[in-house]
């Protein structure tokens, strides 16, 4: 199967099984997305929401947290996934947005990145969520199954896939096709034992079509 056909049966499965995607972080504005994107590296989503609502009570806004002292902002994330260093970036991006930004996060990905805690990854998200440009990020999930599927190849790194993919997906679906290949990886194509009885993807599975044979 030639590489633009797949994508266009898995783009046009998902446009048709889940015309509906995204995030599962809660938030209300920039800032609070900002926020539980730094958390969620490495933790769960849920995790994540669990956090957020004392975290936004005592913190609301990205000027309260710029004062914040460490020791206060570890106390309530100190359930989540690597708190320490969690608390350096928040503390750290939030002091870099008032002083550098005047506190308006900036749509560009480039200057997103030069924020404490923010990778291409988070920066991807951020302007593809907040700001609805053709951006694409790459977790865990994203590299596993576009690997599965066959919608990359060889890719060793996640920038690797992220260039294989915005390669074959339109600019308009990119956004929402990052929450595709997210969830589709964390309910379906998961990591260890990938749920392929329950997927609508495996006769154009390289994964499931390979394992099916041996």
């Amino acid at each position: 199967m030639r590489k633009e056909e797949r994508f266009r049966l898995v783009l046009d499965y998902f446009l048709e099984h889940r015309p509906q995607a995204e995030t599962e972080l809660k938030y209300t504005d920039p800032y609070e997305l900002v926020v539980a994107v730094i958390l969620s590296a490495q933790c769960t989503d849920k995790r994540v929401n669990i956090i957020t609502p004392a975290f936004f009570n005592r913190f609301p806004d990205v000027q309260s947290l710029a004062a914040a002292e460490p020791s206060m902002v570890f106390d309530l994330i100190r359930s989540c996934s690597y708190p320490n260093n969690k608390t350096k970036n928040l503390v750290g991006m939030a002091r870099a947005l008032t002083g550098n930004y005047n506190g308006i996060l900036p749509s560009d990905v480039d200057e997103l990145q030069k924020l404490p805690g923010i990778g291409r990854k988070t920066a991807n998200v951020l302007a593809s969520v907040i700001f609805n440009q053709p951006a694409l990020a790459v977790d865990t999930h994203v590299f596993r199954v576009s690997a599965r599927i066959g919608l990359t190849t060889n890719a060793k790194t996640p920038l690797q896939t992220e260039q294989q993919l915005v390669r074959h997906i339109p600019e308009n679906l990119r956004s929402i096709a990052h929450h595709w290949l997210i969830l589709h990886g964390r309910y379906v194509c998961i990591a260890r034992k990938p749920k392929c009885s329950e997927c609508g993807l495996t006769a154009l599975c390289k994964y499931f079509l390979t394992n099916q044979a041996t």
